[in-house]
Parts: C-alpha cells; structure tokens; sequence
C-alpha cells in the first residue's frame, strides 16, 4: 500500500492534473470567501462559506479522483497493478490515501484565508465552531474522495469518471434540501439518515459528533469495498 501512495502522490506533481487540482481549489476557495466573509462586513457568515465550499466538492473532488483508474485502465498499466505484489485492497487503499492526503493538503492550505478574521475582525471568531467547520468538511472530503475512487475503477474515460461522480455527490447533498417537499414522514426519516449534508450540519455547531463519523467511515468503507470487489471480478475475468 505504501509504494502506490508514494506512486501517486509521485505522479500529482509530475503531471499537470495535481497542479490544476491546487490551483482551481484555492482560486475558488479564496473567491467563496472574499465573497461570503470580507465583502460582507458585518453580515459576513462563514456558514455559508463552508457550505458553499462543500458544494463546490462537488466539483473539485472528481478533478483529483477520476484519474485514479481510469487513467490506468486507459494506459494499460492496470495489469501490471493486478499483478504486482500487493493486496487489492492495499492497492486501493494506497490510492484512497493518496487522493485524500492531496485533498487534506491543498484544504489546509486553503483555510489560511481564515486569518483575516483573526487578525482583523471586530469580534472574535468562534474557534470551536470553526474547528467544528473544519473537521465536518474534511469528514466529507473522505466520503466524496471514496466515491470517486469507486466511480473511476468503473471506467476507463476520465471525463466519464468525473461525470459521474459529480452526479453521485451532488445526489448526497441535494438530498437534505429534497425533504421538504416529501410528504411521507417515513421517506424524509430515510432520507435525513443517507443525507451526508444533515450529518456534517452536526459539527457546525461545534459538537464532536462520534456517530456522524462513525457515518461517513462507513461510506468510505463501502465505496473502498465496492472498488476492491470491481478489480476481484476484473482479476478474473
């Protein structure tokens, strides 16, 4: 698992994806929050600039993600994935790992705009909430980063991919907001409990939900499987 996380984290910054992946996510971080916080004033909501971050995952994510395999299928290097010696599951977690720790990286980078408010605002930001902001969408993060890497082991075209998994997260989000017009309790009960927008609204209020990421594990866990039980089935085919 190590050697394909030290081979894709290797070939983001060899290769122009990685590079464009920094750049789009800051250039539009830095624009959500210039215009969510400093253009505001005093009606600055940085709410809905972590909500407007989440959605623009919705993006974002599939530009790093749908490389992951469906590159390798393309190039025909996926062979040579399949028979190296290392476990599937390693070799899909190797790459889970890689994707996420470039994610993890260029978010953290992003949230120095933060600092303005710090530095320059007349009242104090509420740090645990804002901490609460933080872990909620890199929770999240984890849980779109697994779906993408499920939805790139089905293809071999990456725009199909990133399509695709576009469709997929943005089906997560939207489904909070869908509720309302539902007039069954019982499907709005379901629908609140698979929404991944209703679990990460938890944190923002600073609580340290330990069922919401209990939650999203188990989404990576499922997609990551689903993965492996795709290249068991290629394997052998």
């Amino acid at each position: 698992m190590i050697a394909i996380f030290k081979r894709e984290m290797r070939a983001y910054f060899t290769s122009p994806l990685g590079y464009f992946f920094i750049a789009v996510f800051l250039i539009l971080n830095g624009a959500i929050f210039a215009f969510c916080t400093l253009q505001q004033g005093s009606d600055s909501n940085l709410s809905r600039y972590f909500t407007s971050i989440l959605f623009a995952f919705v993006i974002l994510i599939p530009l790093l993600t749908m490389r992951s395999f469906a590159e390798e299928r393309k190039a025909k290097t996926e062979q040579l994935l399949l028979t190296s010696p290392v476990t599937l599951p390693g070799m899909v977690c190797g790459k889970f790992f890689a994707s996420y720790a470039m994610f993890l990286m260029t978010l953290l980078v992003g949230l120095f705009d933060l600092y303005p408010l710090y530095k320059f605002s007349e009242d104090t930001p509420n740090t645990p909430r804002i901490i609460g902001y933080i872990i909620g969408i890199a929770l999240v993060g984890a849980a779109f980063v697994a779906v993408g890497i499920f939805i790139s082991s089905l293809t071999e075209n990456q725009l199909i991919a990133s399509l695709g998994t576009m469709a997929v997260l943005l089906l997560f989000l939207v489904t909070s907001f869908l509720n309302r017009y539902i007039p069954f309790p019982w499907l709005r009960s379901v629908l609140s409990w698979f929404s991944i927008y209703s679990r990460y609204g938890n944190f923002t209020y600073g609580y340290f939900d330990f069922a919401a990421i209990l939650y999203y594990a188990s989404i990576c866990f499922v997609f990551l499987f689903l993965t492996v039980r795709v290249y068991e089935k290629r394997r052998w085919s």
